[in-house]
C-alpha cells in the first residue's frame, strides 16, 4: 500500500515539475465539466470560448440570483440568501432543493445521506468525515456563492456518495483586469452574545493576483433530548420504561483564514495555489437525568450526570497548481497537488451522582481523538472538437492515513480514573483510490446531445487494530459508467435523461470493530465485515424557462444494494449498542419539483416538493423488518422588495416521516425571516432572525420484538442578528461566475 510520505513526494516533484506555485486560483476544478457563465456578466475571452463549445448547458439568466443548469449538475445562488449571509453552512444548505440538514448538522440528499461534499470541485476532509455534521453546523456560509446539486453526476467525479454530490462554490474576490483593489467588511451581532465577523481583498499587481479571507464566528447553542425506553424484562414478563433527559447548553467560535495567489508566466500558462486553516471549538455543559422503572411499580435506578467539554478541531491545507491552454477555444491541461491535515478531539469530564440504588459519586473521562492527513493528485486533459463535442481525460489519486484513538476511564475521584480496556482502543486505516476517467460530449443535432461517461477505480484499505494487533486489508477494483442525454423541446425547454452507478465506501470509524462510548447507555462500534453500497441512479427531468421564471420536475429511482444502515441492540444492563450493518436492498422513487418565478413585479418566490416512496428490505438484521411507506419534504422562500434598497424574505421548510430498517424518523419544521437595506453604493445593513418558533429538531422512533426507543431532540436554534457590510476598492468586484474562469491575462 502506499505511503502518505511517499505520495507527498510524488505529488510535490508534480507540482514542481510543472512549474507550480502556492496561489489561488479561479480556474474550473480538475476534471470538473466547465459550465457557461452569464452571458450579462461579460465573461473573460476564455470563458466566452468555452460556452461555445459547451453541449447544451442552459443558463437561467437576467437575475444572478436565477437558476443554473447544466447537462448534470443545477446550481443556485446564495446572493439572496439572508440567512446565509449572518449563519452557518447548515441555514445555506437547508433553503436548497434536495438538501436537507438536521439538528445534528447531518446532511442528505432526497433522503440519503450517503452523499458527497466538495468545495470548488475538490475533495474537503472536514466535510467528509466524523467531523462533518459539526462543521456543516459551525463554518459561516458567507464565504460561498452558490451550491451545486448534482444528483447523477458525470464519470468526471468521484461515484463516492451515493445520494450524489453536494459542490459548495467560494466567493470570487479577484478583480477585473485594470482594477488594483477590491474587498469588502462585514459584521454582525445578535442576541445571547452571538457575532460574526468577515472580510475579504484581492491585490492585482501585473500578472500576479494575490487574495486573502477571513472569517470569525461566536455562536451559543441549546439541545434538548428526551428518551423513552422500554425493554423486556423476561423476570416479571413485562416491558419496563426509563426515561432520560439531557440539557446540553454551550458555544462555538470558529475561525477561518485562506490566503492565496495567483500568476500568469504567459497567456497560456498560470500557476495557481492556496493556503487555509479553520479552527473549531464547540464547547458546553450537559445536565442528563435518568430514572428506570423496576416490575413492581418503582424506581429501579435513577442518576444525574453533570458533564463539560465538546469539540475542538484544527483543519489545515494547501493547493498547488498548474494550467496549461492551447489557444482560446477551451484546450486545456491542469494539475493539481492537495495537502489536508485534521487534527480534531471529542471529549467529556463527568461527573455521576448515582441515587438509586445510592452510591458514592464517581468520575469519567471521555477522550477521542483523530488524526487525519489526506493527498490528493489530479491530471485532467479538456480537448473540444470543431463539431460541438468535447474530450474530458483524467487521473485523480486520493489517499489518507486515519489514527483514531478513543480513551475513557472512570474513578471515584478526578486524579483517580482507571481506563476501560472496553471502550479504550487505538485503530488505524490507510486508503488510496486511484482512478482514470473519460467523458465524452457531443451533439448529434440541433435538439439532441449526449455525454458518455466511464470510470475506472482501484482502491487499497488497509487497517489496523492497533489494540489487540490485528491487521487486515480490503483490495477492489470497479468500474462506474455514466449517460447524460439532453433534448430541446422548444426555445427554453429541454427534457433530460440521466444514468450513474455510484459506491458509498465505509468511513473509517464505520470499520473500527471496538466499542466508542457516548454515554453510560449508549455505545457505538464499527463493523469490520461491512461491505461498501453500490447505487443505480436513473433520472428523467423536464425543465423550462420563461424569462425569470424557472420550472423543474425530475423523476427518479435509486437501487441501492448493501445499503448501509444503522442498526441498535440491546447488549445487557439497559446499554444499547448501535453499529452499522448492510441492508438487503433499498429502493427509492420519487418525484421533485421545483420553481423559481414571480408572483409581482416586487415579489418572488423559490419553492420545491420531493415526495418519494422507500422500500427496505432489512432481511438478516436483528429487530429490524422489511418497510416500505411514502414521504413528502419541501420549502418556500418568498423574496418581497417594495423599494430599490429595501428586501425582505421568508423561508419556511419542513420535511416528512422517513423509513428507517428499525423505525421511522418524524416530520420536522423551521421558519426563518431576514430583512437588508442598501444604505448607498458601499454599506448595507442587515437583520435576520433564525427558527422564529423555536421548535426545529428531530424525532426518531426504535420499534423491536424485545425493545423500543423514542428520541426526541429539539435544536433550541433561534437567533437574531443584525449587522452591516462595506464594500470598498478601486475596481468593480468580479462578479460570480459559474465555471469561475480565469480573468484575461493582466499585462
Amino acid at each position: 500500500m502506499t505511503s502518505i510520505r511517499f505520495l507527498l513526494l510524488v505529488g510535490t516533484a508534480l507540482a514542481t515539475s510543472s512549474g507550480a506555485a502556492f496561489a489561488q486560483s479561479t480556474t474550473p476544478a480538475p476534471g470538473t465539466p466547465p459550465q457557461t457563465p452569464p452571458p450579462a456578466q461579460e465573461p473573460a475571452p476564455e470563458a466566452e470560448a468555452d460556452a461555445e463549445a459547451q453541449v447544451e448547458d442552459v443558463v437561467v439568466q437576467g437575475r444572478a440570483t436565477d437558476v443554473r443548469t447544466s447537462i448534470d449538475s443545477v446550481s443556485y445562488s446564495l446572493a439572496d440568501d439572508l440567512q446565509a449571509a449572518t449563519g452557518t453552512l447548515a441555514e445555506a444548505l437547508r433553503n436548497i432543493p434536495s438538501v436537507e440538514v438536521d439538528p445534528d448538522g447531518n446532511v442528505s440528499l432526497r433522503g440519503d445521506a450517503n452523499i458527497t461534499i466538495l468545495i470548488d470541485g475538490r475533495p474537503s476532509t472536514q466535510f467528509n468525515g466524523p467531523s462533518r455534521g459539526q462543521m456543516v453546523l459551525q463554518i459561516p456560509a458567507s464565504q460561498y456563492a452558490r451550491i451545486e446539486v448534482m444528483t447523477n453526476p458525470s464519470a468526471a467525479y468521484s461515484p463516492e456518495g451515493g445520494g450524489g454530490v453536494i459542490n459548495l462554490i467560494s466567493k470570487p474576490n479577484a478583480v477585473r483586469p485594470g482594477a488594483t483593489t477590491t474587498g469588502s467588511i462585514r459584521a454582525n451581532i445578535g442576541d445571547d452574545g452571538r457575532y460574526n465577523f468577515g472580510a475579504n481583498i484581492a491585490h492585482v499587481m501585473g500578472k500576479t493576483t494575490l487574495t486573502g479571507d477571513i472569517g470569525v464566528r461566536h455562536d451559543g447553542f441549546l439541545q434538548e433530548i428526551e428518551r423513552i425506553r422500554t425493554r423486556f424484562d423476561a423476570g416479571s414478563n413485562q416491558f419496563l420504561e426509563s426515561r432520560q433527559s439531557q440539557v446540553i447548553d454551550g458555544v462555538s467560535d470558529v475561525l477561518f483564514v485562506r490566503l492565496a495567489a495567483e500568476h500568469n508566466l504567459d497567456d497560456h500558462t498560470q500557476l495557481v495555489g492556496e493556503l487555509r486553516h479553520t479552527d473549531v471549538e464547540s464547547l458546553a455543559q450537559a445536565v442528563d437525568l435518568y430514572e428506570a422503572d423496576d416490575a413492581v411499580g418503582g424506581i429501579a435506578s435513577a442518576y444525574r450526570r453533570d458533564s463539560a467539554g465538546g469539540f475542538i478541531g484544527q483543519f489545515s491545507g494547501a493547493t498547488a497548481r498548474v494550467l496549461r491552454r492551447f489557444g482560446d477555444d477551451g484546450h486545456e491541461w491542469t494539475n493539481e497537488v492537495r495537502f489536508d491535515r485534521n487534527r480534531f478531539t471529542f471529549g467529556f469530564d463527568t461527573v455521576v451522582d448515582q441515587q438509586v440504588p445510592a452510591a458514592p459519586v464517581f468520575y469519567e473521562d471521555l477522550d477521542n481523538q483523530n488524526r487525519q492527513n489526506m493527498v490528493g493528485v489530479t491530471s485532467a486533459y479538456v480537448r473540444p472538437f470543431s463539431d460541438g463535442g468535447r474530450l474530458r481525460l483524467g487521473y485523480e489519486l486520493q489517499a489518507f492515513d486515519l489514527e483514531l484513538d478513543n480513551s475513557f476511564a472512570s474513578g471515584p475521584t478526578p486524579d483517580n480514573l482507571t481506563p476501560d480496556p472496553i471502550v479504550s482502543n487505538e485503530f488505524h486505516v490507510d486508503q488510496a483510490v486511484h482512478a482514470v476517467y473519460a467523458t465524452w460530449e457531443k451533439p448529434f443535432s440541433e435538439k439532441l446531445s449526449a455525454q458518455f461517461g466511464l470510470r475506472l477505480e482501484q482502491a487499497n484499505i488497509d487497517l489496523d487494530q492497533v489494540t489487540t494487533n490485528i491487521q487486515s486489508s480490503n483490495d477492489y477494483f470497479r468500474a462506474y459508467p455514466t449517460l447524460h442525454l439532453s433534448y430541446t423541446l422548444a426555445e427554453g425547454e429541454t427534457l433530460r435523461g440521466s444514468y450513474s452507478r455510484r459506491i458509498q465506501r465505509p468511513g473509517p470509524q464505520d470499520l473500527n470493530p471496538f466499542l466508542t462510548y457516548q454515554d453510560n447507555l449508549n455505545y457505538r462500534s464499527g463493523n469490520p465485515d461491512l461491505l461498501p453500497q453500490e447505487t443505480d441512479s436513473f433520472e428523467v427531468m423536464w425543465q423550462k424557462r420563461i424569462q425569470q421564471t424557472f420550472y423543474q420536475a425530475t423523476l427518479y429511482y435509486r437501487d441501492t444494494k448493501d445499503a448501509f444502515t444503522p442498526v441498535t441492540s440491546d447488549i445487557g444492563g439497559g446499554i444499547f449498542l448501535t453499529r452499522p450493518e448492510n441492508l438487503g436492498s433499498s429502493a427509492v422513487t420519487g418525484l421533485e419539483l421545483v420553481a423559481n418565478g414571480a408572483l409581482h413585479p416586487t415579489l418572488r418566490y423559490n419553492a420545491s416538493i420531493n415526495a418519494f416512496r422507500q422500500e427496505i428490505d432489512a432481511a438478516g438484521i436483528p429487530g429490524a423488518t422489511d418497510r416500505e411507506g411514502e414521504s413528502v419534504s419541501g420549502r418556500l422562500t418568498l423574496n418581497w422588495q417594495p423599494t430599490p434598497n429595501d428586501f425582505l424574505q421568508i423561508s419556511g421548510i419542513w420535511s416528512g416521516d422517513q423509513q428507517l430498517a428499525q423505525g421511522v424518523r418524524e416530520t420536522a419544521q423551521l421558519v426563518n425571516l431576514g430583512y437588508r437595506r442598501k444604505l448607498n453604493k458601499d454599506w448595507s445593513f442587515q437583520a435576520t432572525i433564525r427558527d422564529v418558533f423555536d421548535e426545529f429538531g428531530a424525532v426518531s422512533t426504535i420499534e423491536t420484538p424485545t425493545f423500543t426507543d423514542r428520541t426526541s431532540q429539539t435544536f433550541g436554534g433561534r437567533a437574531a442578528y443584525i449587522g452591516l457590510t462595506w464594500s470598498f476598492g478601486t475596481g468593480q468586484r468580479r462578479p460570480e461566475q459559474f465555471d469561475f474562469s480565469a480573468p484575461t491575462t493582466g499585462s
